[in-house]
């Protein structure tokens, strides 16, 4: 039976987790849990991603993010499969790391995010690990709670719905953590005294992509487009003829101009790397490659992310435009 379509929202909020195979305790190792929060780092810089919670147990993950226009399924592919190759060679191992696919729920109203976020954070302490989450270093909570330098977690997007200043936000979430453990005797985690000691200042949630207020994207819409349109529209766009991506120019403009138009109709526009490979008489794993190329690339080059999205927005107008007057009918 085939496995189910999951259906990304750009711009959702998601939990997301799953499962080493055979529950090994992989993350036991701190080693491994290190190299795997590196490689969340560089994925979330080289994808866009917001992270709102994490945390990393002996044989699982749990993450609360905020996708962008890149599909939530590249960014899950590339964390776990680059852990996952690399783990098998340092290891000398063969076969699945992971127990499945990743799952990922959206979360769709601002109380279940809140609920989600301090469920994430609290998993040492259900699983019986710590009695005070700022004692766990593979969690996010220590993050929310200024106790690390260099965060993974995006603290404001993580608080917006708590509060509207840095310390009330802090303190409402506190406040909710404690409420989760009523049933057990653990004193408050962080004092009162201790929170009022923090800067405060206004929370600035991300302004990227976001879902409205019943659920829709908020991102750009993309009619289906055949790759001969695809790539006709992105030349005409760019103002460059389809020839130079086909031919064998090696100069630095035709490279750039190449990983954005494959990158931008892979990741954004549903394109098949064969598929575009053919009508530009390349082989399928060099166009794969300039889309790993402009990956990481995006991660320092502001003008190359720009000019991504300029394609990305630029081919949108061109296609509703297309639509209304008939020349698209799909």
């Amino acid at each position: 039976m085939p496995r189910r379509r999951r259906v990304l929202i750009e711009g959702g909020l998601y939990h997301v987790y799953n499962r080493f195979a055979r529950g090994e305790d992989v993350f036991a190792d701190p080693e491994e849990a290190i190299e795997f929060l590196e490689l969340l780092r560089d994925v979330k810089q080289r994808d866009g991603l917001t992270v709102c919670a994490w945390v990393l147990l002996s044989n699982h993950f749990h993450f609360v993010v905020r996708t962008s226009a890149v599909p939530l399924s590249r960014t899950m592919k590339h964390l776990q499969g680059t852990f996952s190759r690399a783990f098998n060679r340092r290891w000398g191992r063969t076969g699945p790391l992971w127990q499945s696919r990743y799952q990922a729920r959206l979360i769709e109203d601002q109380r279940y995010f809140e609920q989600v976020v301090v469920y994430v954070h609290l998993n040492p302490v259900r699983a019986g690990l710590v009695e005070d989450p700022g004692d766990y270093v593979f969690s996010g909570h220590r993050e929310v709670m200024d106790k690390v330098k260099k965060p993974i977690v995006d603290v404001d997007n993580a608080l917006i719905g708590f509060g509207e200043t840095l310390r009330s936000a802090r303190r409402q979430y506190m406040a909710r953590v404690k409420a989760a453990l009523t049933e057990s005797d653990l004193d408050e985690p962080q004092s009162r005294a201790e929170l009022w000691s923090l800067a405060d200042r206004d929370l600035e949630a991300h302004e990227s992509a976001f879902i409205d207020e019943i659920g829709r994207s908020a991102g750009l819409e993309r009619p289906r487009l055949e790759a001969d349109e695809f790539l006709d529209a992105a030349c005409m766009i760019l103002g460059v003829e389809r020839e130079r991506l086909a031919s064998r120019r090696r100069d630095s403009e035709s490279a750039r101009i190449r990983q954005v138009v494959a990158t931008v109709g892979i990741e954004r526009w549903g394109q098949r790397a064969g598929r575009l490979a053919a009508l530009l008489d390349k082989h399928p794993v060099a166009v794969s490659r300039w889309v790993s190329a402009a990956a990481q690339r995006r991660s320092a080059d502001t003008s190359f992310r720009d000019e991504m999205e300029q394609l990305d927005e630029g081919l949108s107008t061109w296609a509703l435009a297309a639509m209304k007057s008939g020349l698209l009918t799909r």
